[in-house]
């Protein structure tokens, strides 16, 4: 249940930020203001209704389709050895972002630039006037609690608008103070690591001014001491990560003292269970986000809320990705334009529940509310899913107001276990941490979670780590960020292409996934009716003339369709790749032209493009910022 609806927030605020909303179209398109802000803050900031209305104002820019609603948690991380985002050649527009081959004109990279800052600008109002109401220090209890706590908030979304900026674009113009007439809008790229201090160090205070959920009253659409703590643990271990300069991934020599500022925050958040901790059912959390209802957990501590249906204010989650349908008169339609990568779906075990929650290989064809198998090559991603919508929502509306988590408990467990292992590993405490979070994505038995785990080492239990957070964010939007402060983005890249190609050819680890599957569908739902991981029998291999199936059963190309043409696409458009293939002893080499459609096809190592490029409009109106490396 949403604590307020971020519809109604952008009218409260309309006054006061006015000017900042007009930030795309303005000359200074990034932290440039109007004089309607500056001429209402004395009246708004003089009392505490008018403050909530600022700040509720500097949460509106995480909403809409040009932040969390679409662009950021849908374009900007993917592929990855996840996922692949809307497939197809690279263009000027979500496919050259998800083929690594993105375009400084590209409006897609544009807007959400301009409302990132928006957001900025408006937090840095806040952060301004707030401490200098008089009712800050002189109010009665009540009201100083309450403009702490805001101000706080103000802190705390100026670091997580200028952490996305950072982790998309690297060195980005930093300012700390609004806009004014009298400055120079000519800003330089900023330095991301003393940004990133900055940010840290200002999450440390806001920390001790923002309560725990249980004494705040809000929830966790709003930010509180635990999303602040959560999100300060995030921020120093992208500070204490890799990042690219220029056309190398590098590393400060400071990195583990980050790590320790991580490990503390994460440390402290575990010893508060009855503020956040996992639900210790996984399907329930993703199940009760699609139906709108809080987890009694509050394993999702921080989330941005969707509402309204507009582009402004809602989310496309679960209409753009998420199972295809295709016209169900009972749950409507979708694009699904997010795909998997089929060997994601082998990095989970049989029995690990995580994965028929994250994975959806299935659709509804046209005008059925029955759902249809679909080939490995087409399965889709599930943790947002329009047929999961409580109450069916039928048509073609784009908006299901699934709100974007932001950061859950189970990442906190992670994020423990990654630093503490960094800084004295391997510990028992991290293995604990890493344990807990898989024994739930085992459905709590912990045989199974404990089973060929190796954290025998350092580095064993980073690997396990790394392994561990792939199966448990998926489409979470985190993959590919962490891939990047590993600096493991490249290999992962290369090794996952280098795996789709031998389970294309059915050799080890993949040496027993069939060729084929098959399906029954019952009270509307597929019925796998083999093993994924057991061959096809000669039996049922697709005979001339065919031979029938049984009464119900419906064949859908599995293995079969990760081919010589699937392979070949992960290389850059109008590569020549040889692709070979074994029958019998007997080895044949076809030369597949490709079309670069597959994931990653168009990413090299080396030429800069794990960052985004500053958008063009910025660039041509700021002579002192510099384009990133390669564009």
């Amino acid at each position: 249940m949403k604590v307020f609806n971020f519809t109604s927030r952008k009218a409260t605020a309309a006054v006061l930020l006015a000017g900042a909303a007009g930030l795309a179209t303005s000359c200074k398109s990034y932290l440039d203001i109007e004089p309607t802000a500056l001429t209402t803050t004395e009246a708004t900031f003089s009392t505490v209704s008018g403050a909530t209305s600022a700040v509720l104002g500097a949460y509106d820019p995480l909403s809409g389709d040009n932040t969390y609603g679409t662009r950021i948690s849908m374009y900007y991380p993917y592929d990855t050895d996840e996922l692949i985002g809307s497939s197809g050649t690279f263009d000027t527009g979500r496919r050259g972002i998800a083929r690594y081959k993105s375009f400084a004109s590209n409006t897609e990279i544009i807007n959400p630039w301009n409302n990132l800052y928006q957001g900025v600008e408006r937090a840095n109002v806040c952060i301004k006037y707030i401490p200098q109401m008089a009712l800050y220090t002189t109010g009665t209890s009540a009201d100083t609690a309450a403009l702490h706590r805001l101000y706080g908030e103000a802190l705390t979304l100026r670091a997580q608008y200028y952490y996305e900026l950072i982790r998309n674009w690297g060195d980005v113009p930093a300012q700390f103070a609004p806009s004014s007439y009298d400055q120079d809008f000519n800003l330089p790229n900023g330095n991301r690591n003393q940004t990133l201090t900055a940010l840290i160090t200002d999450l440390a205070t806001a920390e001790k001014l923002v309560p725990y959920r249980s004494n705040a009253g809000i929830g966790n659409e709003r930010i509180t001491k635990g999303a602040v703590k959560a999100l300060r643990a995030r921020i120093a271990l992208q500070r204490g990560g890799y990042s690219l300069q220029g056309n190398t991934m590098t590393r400060q020599t400071d990195y583990l003292d980050y790590y320790r500022i991580a490990r503390q925050e994460c440390q402290e958040l575990m010893s508060q269970r009855s503020q956040h901790t996992l639900n210790p059912s996984y399907s329930d959390l993703w199940l009760g986000l699609n139906q709108q209802r809080r987890d009694a957990a509050n394993e999702i501590i921080f989330e941005v809320g969707m509402a309204g249906s507009t582009a402004t204010g809602d989310s496309k989650l679960g209409y753009y990705n998420g199972p295809r349908l295709n016209n169900s008169p009972t749950y409507g339609s979708t694009q699904g334009a997010v795909t998997v990568v089929p060997t994601y779906f082998y990095a989970f075990d049989s029995t690990d529940v995580r994965r028929d929650i994250t994975v959806a290989p299935y659709q509804f064809a046209n005008g059925s509310n029955n759902q249809s198998g679909v080939a490995l090559n087409t399965i889709y991603d599930g943790k947002f899913r329009r047929d999961w919508h409580s109450p069916a929502l039928p048509g073609t509306n784009n908006y299901l107001g699934y709100n974007w988590p932001l950061i859950r408990f189970a990442d906190v467990l992670l994020m423990f276990a990654e630093a503490d292992n960094e800084l004295n590993g391997p510990t028992t405490a991290a293995r604990a941490a890493l344990l807990e979070v898989r024994t739930r994505g085992y459905n709590g038995n912990a045989t199974l979670a404990a089973a060929n785990l190796n954290t025998g080492s350092k580095a064993d239990m980073f690997n396990a780590i790394v392994n561990e957070r792939l199966l448990e964010f998926g489409s979470e939007g985190i993959r590919k960020y962490d891939l990047l402060r590993w600096n493991l983005l490249a290999s992962k890249l290369s090794e996952t292409k280098a795996n789709l190609n031998l389970l294309r050819q059915g050799l080890a680890p993949y040496q027993n996934v069939p060729l084929y599957q098959f399906y029954r569908v019952v009270s509307g739902k597929v019925q796998w009716t083999r093993s994924f991981f057991k061959p096809t029998p000669a039996s049922l291999l697709p005979t001339t003339p065919a031979t029938p199936l049984p009464s119900g059963i419906v064949r859908v190309n599995w293995r079969q369709s990760i081919d010589g043409t699937y392979v070949a696409n992960l290389q850059p458009n109008g590569t020549v790749v040889p692709i070979s293939t074994t029958t019998g002893g007997t080895t044949t080499t076809t030369n597949v032209n490709s079309t670069g459609t597959g994931m990653a096809a168009e990413y090299v190592a080396g030429l800069g493009k794990e960052l985004l490029p500053i958008p063009q409009t910025t660039l041509d109106t700021d002579p002192a910022l510099k384009q990133n490396f390669g564009y």
